[in-house]
């Protein structure tokens, strides 16, 4: 019936099984902040593309860094909270780095589509922009889940749970007035 002790390669269904959902749950929690995203991003370009006389390509490089900072925010926040935390600066150098590259790739077919082929009309120029983010799409969900929002290893990620759980037992919260309370003492290690 439903075996869960090995599959092809030894390992467990259950542990294949496991990674397959988490990785299920993390496209769709990329996607869902990569649709706001790219609602934030076709906002601004059109909007920007109207009220200013800015050439195509500009306005679309202006939509695409206001929709990083907003996907930086739901990305860390959101998609990837659970990830590791520690060196936040080398993790926003590495987003930023991989967001330029995107920004490239994104506004490189815009480009090429208005200055190559000349297509430029209002419908064209949101075409081939929603055409160039979702390529950029897929550079930067594979570089951001690979170098910028690493996952802790698994030992670290025990470790830290581990280490957590010793010190709550080690410090149940106190009731005070029917509220529950902290200790501010620093922990002790028994």
């Amino acid at each position: 019936m439903g075996s869960t002790t090995s599959g092809p390669h030894g390992k467990p269904r259950g542990v294949l099984r496991r990674r397959i959902d988490q990785f299920v749950r993390e496209v769709v929690k990329f996607g869902a902040v990569g649709g706001a995203g790219l609602l934030v991003n076709l906002a601004v370009f059109n909007l920007v593309r109207h009220v200013t006389d800015l050439q195509v390509v500009r306005a679309s490089v202006i939509a695409t860094v206001v929709a990083i900072a907003f996907n930086y925010v739901g990305f860390r926040y959101f998609t990837y909270r659970d990830r590791d935390k520690s060196g936040r600066t080398k993790e926003m150098s590495l987003f930023l780095l991989f967001s330029a590259v995107g920004l490239v790739i994104e506004n490189g077919v815009l480009y090429t589509a208005t200055y190559g082929f000349d297509w430029d009309s209002p419908l064209q120029s949101n075409i081939f922009k929603f055409l160039g983010i979702g390529i950029a799409t897929l550079f930067r969900f594979w570089s951001y889940r690979t170098w910028v929002f690493r996952a802790l290893p698994a030992r670290a990620a025990v470790a830290r749970a581990e280490s957590f759980l010793e010190t709550e037992s080690a410090h149940p919260p106190a009731l005070t007035g029917g509220a529950v309370k902290r200790s501010t003492a620093p922990y002790e290690r028994h």
